[in-house]
């Protein structure tokens, strides 16, 4: 087990710098100064040159992508002169020195992801700490209706087979996987935010965190999580739908469960105890790669609900091209995609001892 682990891990590792290398090569092609996109169009030859100097920019391009990845590495080498990039400022980032030479100093730190060009130097981690947590709430929220509505509605069409109920569960997770989130996000928001905001007391935006009519402070607003969480969790809804039902007639035609029946057991004493765990398999796989894709996927949702999230960051980040913003983001859903995908692995193992074989 161990072995294997270390495998995945080894494996998510190459994947991580194939990322990486994706990333940085993508968005420095792009066209545009990034020295310029920072000075906000500003002319000025002199700050220009002080901050391509003070970035980087100024070198070629294969010396830019191996600053981005000592900036990233945990391990990173930095220089003692003040001209060169890698010279190590007081206070960028938490750090601990492990060996100094003359010239260079190994240190252990956090990965650096650089500072954002629209917000006045504003390190990337700190804009992604802010946005992040809100992004994890909404899409923890809707995965969890997806996967308790979609197994209970799942077993009951599988025990309903062919019945109108079978057949109109169907229907409706048919019509959520195919109706898009964006659609499904507008359509919600002024149903149910605006033509029955008097019954439902929902407004059309807003986040999680909002400030009182009196200015006295910040308070929760957990009311503004039920339409982006219910809108970001319909698609995976239908999907759990439809493969707890598959997978649940598939168990249900093993010899273990008619021998169960033949026992006498009941309907729910069979799906309890021996039929729903050997059929979540292909249910763990939905909900993992949902999730993990709901990070990304949020972006629609989030904009349209004014949810401050790090979707909408990602949109206010294309809109003003601030390209450290936009890598960091991405890198953060990547790595995010990578650690759930592992855990999945293992709960594989949990599920199904013949995956642990």
């Amino acid at each position: 087990m161990l072995k294997n682990l270390l495998y995945k891990l080894g494996y998510a590792l190459l994947t991580l710098f194939g990322v990486v290398t994706v990333i940085f090569f993508l968005f420095t092609v792009l066209p545009g100064d990034p020295a310029r996109m920072m000075l906000d169009q500003n002319e000025d030859p002199e700050q220009l040159a002080i901050i391509k100097q003070k970035y980087g920019f100024d070198q070629p391009l294969i010396t830019q992508y191996f600053y981005y990845l000592n900036d990233l590495s945990p391990i990173s080498l930095h220089s003692t002169s003040a001209d060169d990039y890698t010279f190590l400022e007081e206070g960028k980032y938490t750090h601990v020195a492990l060996i100094n030479f003359k010239s260079v100093i190994i240190v252990l730190k956090a990965p650096y992801l650089r500072e954002s060009f629209q917000k006045s130097g504003k390190p990337v981690t700190q804009v992604i700490g802010d946005t992040l947590p809100n992004t994890l709430v909404l899409a923890v929220s809707a995965i969890i209706i997806a996967v308790f509505l979609g197994i209970v509605l799942g077993v009951v069409s599988a025990n309903y087979q062919d019945s109108w109920l079978d057949r109109a569960i169907q229907v409706l997770s048919t019509f959520g996987m195919s109706v898009p989130s964006f659609f499904s996000a507008i359509l919600f928001a002024w149903l149910f935010g605006f033509v029955l905001h008097k019954f439902t007391g929902l407004n059309m935006t807003g986040s999680l965190y909002a400030m009182d009519d009196f200015g006295e402070g910040i308070h929760i607003q957990w009311k503004n999580i039920i339409l982006p969480a219910v809108v970001l969790g319909i698609r995976p809804l239908g999907v759990v739908i439809q493969l707890m039902r598959n997978s649940l007639l598939e168990v249900y035609n093993q010899d273990y469960i008619r021998t169960a029946r033949a026992k006498g057991l009941s309907s729910f004493q069979i799906v309890r105890g021996h039929a729903l765990k050997n059929a979540l398999n292909p249910v763990v796989t939905a909900v993992s790669g949902w999730f993990a894709s709901m990070l990304a996927g949020a972006v629609f949702v989030e904009y349209i609900f004014g949810w401050n999230g790090l979707g909408k960051e990602i949109v206010d980040a294309l809109n003003t091209l601030d390209l450290p913003i936009i890598t960091g983001a991405v890198l953060v859903i990547a790595t995010m995609f990578i650690i759930i995908n592992i855990l999945v692995d293992l709960i594989y193992g949990w599920l199904d001892p013949k995956v642990r074989l």
